[in-house]
């Protein structure tokens, strides 16, 4: 399985609603695609407050390599990365992408 990890630093003037508009999207997408599942994102909350600014995040899992290579081809999904970018504080400089194989 691989885990698809996504932190965003969303700049000051973007609202809750557009967050999770985005979010919602991305959750649907990850329900309809073969092999793709498990969506979970929002705000941290975390006690240890070392976020640095990335303070909302989601997480996909898939089944495996082939089945996140079509998620992040579906034009779907880069649409709402398009988004992602559009929102997040510099741009693709405001987001970090891990996928770990587990």
């Amino acid at each position: 399985m691989i885990r698809h990890i996504v932190l965003t630093k969303f700049r000051p003037d973007v609202t809750a609603q557009t967050i999770s508009e985005i979010y919602a999207g991305l959750s649907e997408l990850s329900e309809s695609l073969p092999g793709a599942g498990g969506f979970i994102g929002g705000r941290s909350e975390s006690p240890e407050q070392i976020e640095r600014g990335y303070m909302h995040g989601f997480v996909i899992d898939f089944d495996d390599w082939e089945a996140l290579e079509a998620y992040a081809t579906n034009e779907t999904h880069k649409a709402l990365g398009g988004q992602l970018v559009e929102n997040a504080t510099g741009g693709v400089d405001g987001i970090l992408v891990l996928d770990l194989e587990v």
